[in-house]
């Protein structure tokens, strides 16, 4: 893991090399301060040297100004160091998010992954820019102390050096305590986040069902997780700064006793341990710095563990020797499919269908029965458990992702339309599209003279889902996106079933527009808009039952015609 994390910092070398080196001259720096000390009180007050003592405090004045451009440097070109590597990281995860499949998204709230995406890397771009500095020049100036105040007495300083194995021993003890209390932290932080994520983008149901107090009560759940969470960080960071803090204090009382005693030894005279006392800091303060820095290395190192967990997920792989396709026919076929979600279930139990290329093909059944698997199943969603899927011959796995789905386009019942213009969320279905070619679509998807009674037409921003438009308008800006798409093969997943039904009877004329001439396969519960197809296939619990055309399933008196029976009823 310190392999990959080091790995960041290899397009900043400069800069690192400068921000190390800005640093080390900042620790150096502090160190003249001391030595001036010991030699004003060693020589130039007792000598009465005034002009030299001006000339030292002037000289001090002018590297206390280098170390104030020198500290800028760190702070600003350090800090932005960090951000370019968080950058970096937040580009490689997104990247990561975009490749993984389906099943990973079933399993992973939206919000823990916006917590590691935001929070996490924030302590990790933290760590990335102090962690180097407080190790190599805490480190640095720990050795530097220790020869300076050797010059002064060997043998005190080498008392004070024998107190640091007691630092380390309850610094290694409290530490792994501090880091198992902040991963739990870190955790609750993306429940948290999931639980608002949540709440927040399901706003309008909780208004309409009058359940504000419920979400409350669930959003105090995690809340509370949040606040034991933090109360055993920050109880096992008091424990370890408390104790740490304890030990360097111990330091100070070992200077004055030891001190003490070689001064009325006669071992050291009284103005080298005046400068002994100042100069200990210089031992103290990166010894201090170093404890402060635990709290901060164990938030980013459980950032980064989170970070990498995430980016080690398998992501979807074409085959080794998977073609890229052109244009596909259309010609579809299921040979003896079986899928789970799970291995504990099969979904899908021997599924084989033949789909001829311009045909419409209908699935029907009971919720639950797997119809829409089947749909997620062909653009290769989902990896199959075993069986087989062939497109003009092909099998879908020997042809690569990118361009199967580039030859079929979705329209759900549950769309996703983005928050920008109206204009983007068509062009969403081919990038490169002109203006005349994305009016095309809307005029054919019907929606063209709507958008242009808008005060901003095409430029509308249409909210977030697309909340400002109806159900109708919205699934008419997605049969434009697949009309600008142009895909041969089509599949129309419960596309109408949320609409009522004077808009589905509106919308039904552009979908049977939009499947002219494709391969089109048909999710419905409602019977009446696919009875014209030409093949219509029951399911049920995962297994087709019954397989033919509406007339000759009807006839045959089974499953369909009972489903029929009683929509006609009703």
């Amino acid at each position: 893991m310190l392999k990959r994390f080091l790995s960041y910092y290899k397009p900043h070398k400069l800069l690192f090399a400068l921000d190390m080196l800005a640093s080390l001259f900042v620790a150096l720096i502090g160190v003249v301060y001391p030595m001036i000390t010991r030699r004003m009180l060693n020589d130039l007050i007792p000598n009465a040297k005034y002009r030299e003592i001006v000339i030292f405090g002037l000289g001090l004045l002018v590297l206390y100004f280098v170390r104030m451009c020198l500290s800028y440097f760190v702070q600003y070109k350090g800090h932005m160091m960090g951000v370019r590597m968080q950058a970096q990281m937040r580009s490689d995860l997104f990247e990561r998010l975009q490749q993984l499949p389906f099943s990973f998204y079933d399993n992973n709230e939206t919000g823990k992954l916006m917590s590691v995406m935001t929070n996490d890397l924030m302590d990790v771009s933290e760590l990335a820019h102090h962690g180097p500095e407080n190790i190599i020049i805490s480190g640095i100036s720990v050795i530097v102390s220790f020869a300076y105040l050797s010059t002064i007495d060997i043998w005190l300083t080498l008392i004070i050096f024998a107190c640091v194995p007691l630092l380390i021993a309850v610094s290694m003890i409290t530490r792994k305590r501090m880091r198992n209390a902040f991963k739990e932290s870190r955790k609750s932080i993306a429940v948290i986040n999931a639980a608002l994520e949540s709440s927040i983008s399901g706003i309008r149901v909780t208004k309409a069902f009058n359940n504000s107090k419920k979400e409350s009560e669930k959003f105090e759940e995690g809340n509370e997780q949040f606040k034991n969470a933090r109360s055993d960080a920050y109880k096992s960071m008091g424990q370890f700064h408390s104790s740490t803090t304890f030990i360097t204090d111990i330091f100070n009382v070992v200077v004055l006793i030891a001190g003490g005693i070689f001064l009325y030894q006669e071992k050291i005279n009284f103005a080298d341990y005046s400068a002994f006392i100042v100069s200990i800091n210089l031992f103290l303060s990166p010894i201090n710095t170093l404890i402060r820095f635990m709290e901060q290395f164990q938030n980013g190192i459980t950032g980064f563990e989170r970070f990498i967990e995430i980016l080690d997920k398998e992501p979807e792989l074409d085959r080794e020797k998977a073609i890229s396709v052109e244009r596909l026919s259309g010609d579809i076929e299921f040979k003896d499919v079986n899928f789970g979600y799970d291995e504990s279930r099969d979904v899908l139990k021997g599924i084989s269908v033949k789909i001829e290329k311009g045909k419409t093909f209908a699935f029907v059944g009971p919720s639950g029965g797997g119809k829409t698997t089947i749909c997620h199943l062909l653009p290769h969603f989902y990896n199959i458990k075993s069986g087989e899927i062939f497109i003009d011959g092909t099998e879908i796995h020997d042809i690569t992702m990118e361009s199967l789905r580039q030859n079929i386009g979705i329209v759900q019942q549950d769309i996703y339309l983005f928050n920008s213009s109206i204009r983007d969320n068509i062009r969403y279905g081919r990038l490169d599209a002109t203006e005349e070619e994305i009016i095309d679509a809307a005029k054919k998807a019907n929606i063209h003279e709507f958008v242009m009674s808008l005060e901003n037409g095409y430029d509308t921003v249409i909210g977030e889902r697309g909340v400002k438009l109806s159900g109708g308008q919205k699934q008419r800006l997605c049969i434009a996106r697949v009309f600008l798409k142009n895909p041969p093969i089509l599949i129309l997943d419960e596309a109408t079933s949320s609409l009522d039904n004077a808009t589905e009877i509106s919308i039904q004329k552009q979908l049977d527009e939009l499947s002219v001439g494709r391969t089109t396969i048909v999710v419905a519960h409602r019977l009446s808009t696919i009875k014209n197809a030409d093949e219509i296939a029951v399911i049920s619990d995962g297994e087709i039952i019954e397989q033919g055309k509406h007339d000759e399933l009807l006839n045959s008196n089974g499953v369909y015609a009972e489903l029929y029976k009683q929509q006609f009823k009703e």
